[in-house]
């Protein structure tokens, strides 16, 4: 059962926030959903995932990205989750890449994290049911996130290439294993054992993928995380090495911030409707 917390009219469409309860993640959680303006009475729309990065919640892209104009012309669902469990139960540390607003997009096998920090299978699994369930969407899926979330999109992406038609990111964190941040979050939640970060991890998981999908990758050069966090050349050596058709592209003065984002996320849901759009 999914709760309205707000609706406002954009583009002709519906911009909305729900509240409700996740088994996955034992606690209350809230998402945003854009809907475009319904044509005809049944029609449901392909929707697109979008996963967002540290310190973010589902309002970050709906309130800065400007994603709505397009989605509302191509006919797009959007779909917004939060990026961590919340509530005054939920495992936390000081510092903003730990913890509530850090998700990371795994499952975590340690404790205090495993109670609640399961965000993978809550976007994998429980959301797109639930979405599915109480929206007028289908089951075409694509998925796209900045930053923690690129890093989401791209391995859940990875791992289930079946459930997405396409996969983009903006300034992802391409190589977890080999950065501060993903060091930091991965010993965290899963351990000690490095063999088990492959799991979540981009550059390995493309490195052994057996299936391709349609990938777009947006990274700013003035991004000032751009060398110690993100390592996108790790990734592109990666897809080079294994035929991997990714796209990865450089944008001169950018930055890490939403701005990057707004000025991209047209080219972003263009390259998700050729093929979220295109029925075989």
């Amino acid at each position: 059962m999914v709760e309205l917390v707000s609706k406002t009219q954009s583009f002709d469409g519906s911009q909305c926030q729900y509240r409700h309860r996740s088994d996955v993640l034992d606690c209350e959680m809230q998402f945003s959903v854009f809907l475009p303006s319904m044509a005809e009475k049944d029609q449901r729309f392909p929707v697109l995932y979008w996963l967002s990065g540290l310190t973010c919640t589902d309002e970050n892209f709906s309130q800065k990205a400007g994603a709505q104009r397009m989605a509302a012309e191509l006919g797009i669902a959007l779909v917004i989750p939060d990026t961590s469990p919340r509530g005054d139960d939920v495992a936390d540390e000081e510092g903003y890449d730990l913890g509530k607003g850090a998700g990371f997009y795994v499952n975590a096998t340690q404790a205090p994290w495993k109670a609640h920090y399961r965000m993978y299978d809550y976007v994998v699994e429980e959301l797109p049911k639930l979405i599915e369930a109480n929206f007028p969407v289908s089951d075409r899926r694509a998925i796209s996130g900045h930053s923690m979330g690129g890093h989401g999109a791209l391995t859940i992406a990875l791992k289930n290439p079946q459930r997405y038609t396409s996969v983009s990111a903006f300034s992802p964190i391409c190589n977890p294993m080999a950065c501060p941040w993903g060091e930091k979050a991965l010993a965290a939640y899963l351990g000690q054992d490095r063999s088990l970060w492959e799991a979540y991890d981009a550059t390995a998981l493309l490195s052994q993928a057996t299936v391709q999908l349609p990938m777009l990758i947006s990274q700013g050069e003035e991004d000032q995380f751009l060398q110690e966090q993100l390592k996108p050349n790790a990734l592109k050596a990666a897809a080079r090495a294994a035929g991997y058709p990714l796209k990865l592209e450089f944008h001169a003065g950018y930055d890490h911030s939403y701005y990057f984002i707004a000025t991209f996320i047209e080219q972003h849901l263009r390259f998700h409707a050729d093929y979220l759009l295109h029925i075989d």
